[in-house]
């Protein structure tokens, strides 16, 4: 019986209970959620003067190349020490000399020839002033007169004729010495020692040593960033020309020149559509620290451009859907804004329009938003 009757009476206690939740119902109260403003980091706009520059890279070549070549012909009798490649030579210095037999005795026979030819033209002056006193007092006729002065002439061209060839006997005799035209450094020697060298044939390759070019690529909107004028032609002037630090890596250290913006070549490359520009950088004092910029090595460039003032920097992060911030306003609403951007930069952007000063600019990474969301702002100072 009791097998039976407690699993009856579970029921009948478990249909009770039932009965009365159900006759007894109590209604929970509706409570509106709490909307709890999420927070984001700010900052305040602030209008600034921003000076721009411009960046590039290129590779550092000599000012100026020559390829020295003999003025005269000859066998080279002497070649100096510094004539060798990586040598330095100063401006004016004898690189190389040829025998000097042949142009002295060349000198020599010129000399003679001045020599007598200014006999014969003393001679001939003398005698045509004599024929022309004789010829005043008719005893000498006009024949005898045009002669004289005919001589006078003839002698006078010959005269003139051997001190020209006596000038170039001894310039010839200057020319078997080759000097070096500026400061330079030598890059290649083309001849030995008791070689017989003609004339225009090529004896060294020097650059200079004082100044090195570096050619760097602008973008055409690059150009709008320096302050200079467009469409103008010919080198800076030195008050003018745009300042440049240029820095590379040599011998596993990081080294810094500084330059000035040369020139801007005319033509625009149709492949990349930039325009190659030229930056001069005068080599450093011997006795100076600073080592000089090596041929060849690869540089970047930072050209000083315009100032400009008024204007808005914020990170680049803060950019949405390419030229949009989010603005929040003075009761927390944040909203999409539209801006004109004047340039982007690696890590910040510079913006013309479209903000005020005071304006507070989100930063926060947020991924959803929706126009007039309330946030809790953070300032940031920046």
């Amino acid at each position: 019986m009791k097998r039976v009757l407690m699993p009856l009476g579970i029921v009948f206690a478990c249909i009770g209970i039932a009965a009365v939740l159900i006759s007894n119902p109590r209604r929970a109260t509706e409570v509106p959620p709490e909307i709890v403003p999420i927070s984001v980091r700010v900052i305040e706009v602030k209008e600034e003067s921003v000076q721009l520059t411009v960046e590039s890279q290129g590779k550092a070549q000599p000012a100026r190349r020559v390829n020295v070549s003999a003025n005269v012909a000859g066998p080279i009798e002497w070649v100096s020490p510094s004539l060798e490649a990586g040598g330095y030579v100063a401006e004016g210095e004898p690189l190389i000399r040829l025998e000097l037999n042949d142009f002295q005795t060349a000198v020599a026979r010129s000399q003679a020839s001045v020599a007598q030819a200014e006999a014969e033209a003393t001679f001939a002056a003398s005698d045509l002033k004599r024929i022309k006193e004789l010829a005043s007092r008719r005893l000498a006729s006009e024949a005898e007169l045009q002669n004289s002065e005919r001589l006078e002439t003839v002698s006078a061209a010959r005269l003139a004729e051997a001190r020209a060839n006596l000038n170039q006997a001894e310039l010839d005799a200057d020319r078997a010495v080759l000097r070096a035209p500026f400061n330079s450094i030598v890059a290649s020697r083309d001849v030995e020692l008791g070689q017989y060298v003609n004339r225009a044939q090529n004896v060294a390759l020097l650059f200079d040593a004082d100044r090195i070019d570096v050619r760097v690529p602008l973008a055409i909107k690059q150009l709008g960033y320096l302050d200079v004028a467009p469409g103008f032609r010919g080198e800076f002037s030195s008050d003018k020309a745009p300042s440049v630090e240029l820095s590379g890596n040599y011998g596993g250290r990081l080294y810094s020149w500084e330059g000035t913006l040369l020139r801007t070549e005319a033509s625009i490359d149709p492949n990349s559509n930039t325009v190659q520009s030229i930056i001069r950088i005068q080599q450093p004092e011997a006795d100076s620290d600073i080592i000089p910029l090596p041929v060849g090595l690869f540089v970047e460039a930072r050209i000083q451009g315009r100032r400009l003032n008024n204007i808005i920097t914020l990170p680049r992060s803060v950019l949405r859907n390419n030229a949009q911030v989010l603005v929040v306003d003075a009761e927390n609403k944040m909203s999409f804004r539209d801006v004109e951007i004047l340039r982007l930069e690696e890590e910040r952007v510079l913006i013309s329009a479209g903000l005020s000063p005071g304006d507070l600019i989100c930063i926060s990474p947020i991924q959803a938003v929706t126009d007039g969301m309330t946030v809790q702002p953070v300032v940031e100072v920046i």
